[in-house]
């Protein structure tokens, strides 16, 4: 049986990317069979299918970093047929086929049932952008945070993770600082919940090792001079957590912020989280966020349209979140 799927391939350093008809016997060994209903275009899928980072290690390879659906079959213990799941990252779109596509093949250690909740289609509005959001809430609160300590700072915040981040932490009682580099979207981010909003540029250029205290903590998804002053600006005691490199992979920091203001910086992994710390991410997504408002950051698209978006989201031009209903 065949179905629609994204493959990418590689032809000497250009990465193209086409809608194929794919075998299901083509699909790679798994002990759960899902029929996707949704995927989503994430920051790291604007990499592989551009070729900005060696995201993609094996080709010709379906794309698509995520995706949600309904068991088609299992012989995973606990996994039945009829299961609403989601899956986030681990080797999907690296060295096994992935969510661009009308069926995936994977193991049941990959996959979350979803809360009841959430459907399939708000899985994927998450994505993995909204439970790396998740993941850094939890490592604030694991660092002592209250919204009593103080403002949250979020970087990139008209992205995916700073979107989703905003909600959350809003929702839970944080006043929040949203930092963008789009501020005729000022009003889209304070439907969010953002209580202020700042110029990136005040961020983003090289500045002092330490600067004055102006929030108790941070969700960092740009990296480079901007986590640099995040971290030089952060409270005593505060909590800073990193996932991502939206401006670049370096850290030009010093060590002054953790030894005279015993600032935690936490690194967020969202590829090969334990199963456990997906569970629990998931579990307090389904408490903690507003969906209505987590619909207002989506937009809707058919799999012939993500390859187009790409380069769009790497450029910072992508809005919130993008949904990808892989049956239209």
């Amino acid at each position: 049986m065949s179905f629609k799927a994204l493959l990418a391939d590689k032809a000497g350093d250009a990465i193209s990317a086409s809608i194929v008809d794919f075998d299901e016997k083509d699909l790679m060994a798994g002990d759960v069979t899902v029929a996707v209903e949704y995927s989503t275009v994430n920051y790291k899928d604007g990499m592989a299918l551009t070729g900005a980072a060696p995201i993609i290690q094996t080709f010709p390879l379906i794309a698509g970093v995520d995706f949600a659906g309904v068991v088609e079959a299992s012989s995973y213990p606990g996994i039945q047929v009829g299961d609403r799941v989601v899956a986030n990252s681990w080797g999907l779109s690296q060295t096994h086929h992935g969510g661009y596509a009308q069926k995936a093949r994977v193991s049941g250690d990959w996959l979350v049932k979803l809360p009841g909740n959430i459907s399939t289609k708000d899985a994927m509005a998450l994505g993995t952008a909204g439970y790396t959001a998740m993941l850094c809430v939890l490592a604030l609160e694991h660092g002592g945070l209250t919204p009593e300590r103080g403002d949250i700072l979020v970087t990139g915040a008209n992205g995916g993770v700073g979107s989703i981040a905003i909600a959350l932490l809003s929702k839970l009682g944080y006043r929040v600082v949203a930092s963008t580099g789009r501020p005729e979207e000022a009003d889209y981010l304070r439907t969010l919940g953002a209580a202020e909003i700042i110029d990136r540029k005040t961020l983003s250029e090289p500045g002092g090792p330490i600067a004055s205290e102006r929030w108790a903590g941070a969700v960092d998804s740009v990296g480079s001079h901007t986590l640099a002053n995040v971290l030089a600006q952060t409270t005593y005691r505060g909590v800073v957590t990193a996932c991502g490199l939206a401006q670049g992979l370096d850290l030009p920091a010093t060590v002054l912020p953790f030894i005279l203001r015993n600032v935690t910086l936490a690194g967020i992994d969202s590829v090969n989280a334990p199963q456990a710390v997906r569970l629990e991410a998931w579990r307090r997504l389904a408490i903690d966020l507003d969906i209505e408002k987590l619909a207002r950051t989506v937009t809707m698209v058919g799999l012939s349209d993500v390859a187009a978006l790409a380069p769009k989201i790497l450029k910072g031009e992508v809005q919130g979140r993008t949904v990808v209903d892989v049956n239209a």
